[in-house]
């Protein structure tokens, strides 16, 4: 594409235009034969116009008529015929006679269609003797050299893409767009529809049309693939007509070569079609498509886009309902809910997508309507939905019944999910197939089956059984599973068992892929979200924890029951991992109302463990003690799962810890050791906790601390093997032994082994983000130092188990003084008692009395 210097402002050619240009300007007076062809508005008159004006310059004649029957012709005048197409035989045979004759210069331009056969005759001769041009849209290039013409757009790349897109490169509307947006206050990333000054300018375009042309546009305006049979049905032609109709809007530049409207026209066509005739051509159209099978979901969208949707039949409504349920579960509701307004009784479908769009409300309503009045089939379905959306709220006995009751195999697996959840250790024995009678062995059921095994497993076989039974239930929905309403996710359950088993990795990624197919609708998203979040924190990564977090609730919505259990303990577990007594304050009400919501199951005991630590931590567990009461009562009836009561026990131990009671702390360190032999995650946890209650007895025994701290590290505890390496460092009076201690729960915080403020982590980056200056200013650095000081050490003694200097030590102490604004020295110390104590996940204290027996 090149701008010639002899053109008209605004010009843009293309090679083949601009060498035509360039002959024509060096030799005015030469041969000159052209045939133009182009649809309207893609330059045929500009093109005229330009070659009207180097002829003039040259002062050579131009006409620019085509000459009557036997009119005489001037050779020396230069012939210029615009909208030949139009032209009678007549006049067409006259032009045909100066080619033919070889002396008279001329250019013809004309539509492709219609062409009569002297039309037909006189371009190929014009191609015969001459050349024949073909306009075509601009391309992106020509775009953006067009708008360069326009001083008050320039050419951000953002702007040429949006002209281009909206207009498909025809120069007319590109140059209407330009002007409208010249014109316009938004100029580049925030346009998102041209101006409605823009979309006026083809009023004129439309209004022209025939009428078949325009229900032509309408039809294609509405969008999806129109097959020449349906259009023919509409339009009431044949297939040669339709054809003929086709040809005739592409020629008048409204409808591509592809034979699809460039946004911009769609634009129009919708906007400026008189409604009567939109709303008619619409409604047809969907009946036509709905009769033959087809998909009408586009069909829809369009009547939605102008407020025709009012007009739009039931069975229509209900139709694209069900395209839109696995992809937009919330639109599809609202398609069902038109569809009952158009006078379509509700059916189960209309609950199903509610359920999966996450609306458990409208979901339990229409659901339980169909239970009393539906036929059995319809009633079968909505008690699958309803037993869903029950599960969700924790009413866990009430799903498993309606699970039961529907009858089918799905159902039958979920029920025994639902009853294992329970308690029900009857569960364990039922056969997840069900009433089987007709019902095919589709992906939803497969998996439904498998993710009873795994849930099975879990409490009764092998840990690795489980996680890869649920493992692959997650994946056989990973194809089809965003219509698929689920009670819980194999995916969730998945993650849940990996966690209780030390494999978070498993867990990360069988997430990571349900929430990219999208598995269980944006129903299961939040739950996915969560368990996402709670990894995140488990692996001591506080600050993508909460990010994490705040991403499960940014469309507005409440969390059920289940979700905001899980969302109030991660909220409670940063808080405790960043040492935050204020944030534990202020949610722990929250967190109450949370347990007192969603009853204790199976799969909500490791929230409940970090709530305990927590309610220890604040001086209130008491209240917490009923629910722990029926956790542990629930695992009784269950045999007791080490994969299950492992985490419990552990969360226990910190409890008890906190609260200061060495006796229950042994009876949990009890359990964890019968447990070990589960499970490698459980030996680890088991080894901890024995080597943490000892460290706490002031036995510090620096090569099993470590050995137990790095243990709790690989199975994703990072924070907690950090935290026991620290605690046996400040118990410990050997100097080599703290040093050693220190420079582990560094490492293991993904801090450089100086472990200094403002030093670069060499590893876990992501977790190093808590470990700079806190809230309070302090480096953690100084927090070491103030708990030095606070157990009664010197500052040389301070300096030789930190391995710096007693005038560094006089300086981080000062430094602390002047940041905390204290007066004297025992102010400092008492502020730091408290920040100290705030900062711990369990104080420092006196050593605990000696454990009698084991």
């Amino acid at each position: 594409m090149i701008m010639n210097d002899l053109a008209a402002p605004g010009l843009t050619l293309d090679k083949g235009l601009q060498a035509l240009l360039d002959t024509v300007a060096q030799d005015p007076t030469g041969p000159l034969a052209v045939g133009v062809a182009g649809p309207a508005g893609h330059g045929k008159t500009a093109l005229l116009a330009e070659l009207e004006r180097i002829h003039q310059r040259a002062g050579v004649a131009v006409r620019t008529t085509a000459p009557e029957p036997g009119e005489p012709v001037d050779p020396d005048t230069v012939v210029l015929v615009d909208d030949a197409h139009l032209l009678d035989d007549a006049r067409i045979e006259a032009l045909l006679r100066l080619v033919a004759g070889r002396r008279h210069r001329l250019v013809v331009a004309h539509r492709p269609w219609p062409r009569s056969a002297a039309c037909s005759e006189l371009v190929d001769a014009l191609r015969r003797d001459g050349q024949a041009v073909l306009l075509t849209p601009f391309t992106r290039e020509q775009t953006a050299a067009y708008l360069a013409g326009t001083p008050e757009l320039g050419r951000p790349a953002d702007l040429v893409d949006f002209v281009h897109t909206q207009t498909a490169g025809v120069p007319r509307d590109v140059e209407r767009l330009a002007r409208g947006l010249a014109g316009a206050e938004t100029r580049t990333g925030a346009m998102v529809d041209p101006p409605r000054s823009v979309i006026l300018e083809f009023s004129p375009d439309l209004e022209v049309q025939p009428t078949a042309v325009r229900r032509l546009l309408l039809a294609v305006a509405a969008g999806g693939a129109l097959p020449v049979s349906m259009l023919g049905a509409l339009l009431g032609r044949d297939p040669a007509g339709v054809d003929e109709l086709i040809a005739t809007t592409r020629a008048a530049g409204l409808l591509g070569a592809d034979g699809r409207l460039a946004p911009i026209v769609r634009r129009a066509v919708a906007t400026l079609s008189p409604t009567t005739e939109r709303t008619a051509v619409w409604r047809r159209l969907t009946e036509l498509q709905l009769a033959r099978g087809g998909a009408v979901l586009p069909l829809v969208r369009s009547l939605l886009a102008v407020g025709a949707l009012g007009d739009c039949p039931a069975a229509t409504l209900a139709a694209a309902a069900d395209e839109a349920l696995a992809d937009e579960p919330a639109f599809a509701a609202e398609l069902f809910a038109a569809a009952t307004a158009a006078g379509q009784p509700p059916n189960a479908r209309q609950a199903l997508a509610a359920a999966l769009a996450g609306d458990l409300d409208d979901a339990l309503r229409l659901a339980d309507r169909l239970l009393a009045t539906a036929a059995p089939p319809e009633r079968s379905e909505a008690a699958v939905v309803a037993a869903t959306a029950l599960a969700h709220r924790g009413h866990v006995g009430r799903s498993v019944e309606l699970f039961r009751w529907s009858g089918t195999a799905s159902a039958a697996a979920f029920a025994i999910v639902g009853g294992l959840a329970a308690g029900e250790l009857a569960a364990t024995t039922e056969s997840p197939a069900g009433d089987p009678a007709g019902e095919p062995p589709t992906l939803h059921a497969s998996a439904a089956r498998l993710m009873a095994n795994g849930v099975r497993e879990s409490v009764t076989g092998p840990p690795t059984a489980a996680l890869s039974a649920l493992v692959q239930a997650a994946a056989l929905l990973e194809p089809d599973g965003r219509a698929a309403l689920l009670p819980d996710s194999p995916a969730a359950l998945a993650a849940l068992t990996a966690v209780h088993c030390g494999e978070l990795e498993i867990a990360e990624r069988v997430l990571h892929r349900a929430l990219g197919a999208g598995v269980g609708g944006p129903l299961m998203a939040r739950r996915h979200r969560l368990l996402q979040a709670w990894i995140l924190m488990v692996r001591g990564d506080i600050h993508a924890a909460g990010e994490r977090l705040a991403t499960v609730t940014l469309d507005g919505r409440q969390l059920e029951s289940r979700d905001q259990l899980f969302a109030a303990a991660i909220r409670m577990g940063i808080g405790r991992r960043n040492s935050d007594l204020g944030a534990l304050k202020r949610g722990w009400g929250q967190a109450l109302e949370a347990v007192v919501r969603h009853p204790v199951d199976l799969f909500t005991l490791l929230p409940l463990g970090e709530l305990a630590i927590a309610g220890a931590r604040l001086g209130d567990l008491a209240r917490l003690e009923p629910y722990l009461h029926q956790g542990r009562s629930l695992l009784d009836r269950l045999g007791n799962p080490p994969l299950w009561s492992v985490p419990l026990h552990w969360s226990g131990l910190h409890a008890a810890i906190l609260t200061g009671e060495p006796t229950v702390a042994d009876e949990h360190v009890a359990a964890l050791l019968a447990a070990a032999g589960h499970s490698r995650y459980a030996a680890v946890v088991a080894a901890a906790a024995e080597s943490w209650v000892e460290v706490l007895r002031g036995d510090v025994d620096p090569t099993r601390v470590e050995a137990a701290a790095r243990g709790l590290h690989d199975t994703g505890l990072c924070w907690d093997g950090a935290r026991l390496a620290g605690q046996a460092a400040i118990r410990t009076a050997d100097r080599r032994a703290m040093t050693t201690l220190l420079e582990c729960a560094r490492a293991l915080q993904g801090r450089p082994s100086g472990g200094h403020a403002g030093q670069t982590p060499t590893t876990g980056a992501s977790t190093a983000r808590v470990a700079g200056p806190t809230q309070h200013g302090l480096s953690d650095r100084e927090y070491e130092v103030a708990e030095l000081v606070l157990a009664g050490l010197t500052y040389r003694e301070i300096g030789d188990r930190l391995f710096i200097s007693a005038k560094t030590v006089e300086h981080h102490v000062a430094r602390m003084r002047n940041r905390l604004n204290c007066a004297n020295r025992t102010e400092l110390l008492a502020l730091l008692r408290t920040l100290v104590a705030d900062r711990a996940s369990d104080s420092a204290g006196q050593p605990w009395p000696q454990r009698t027996s084991r």
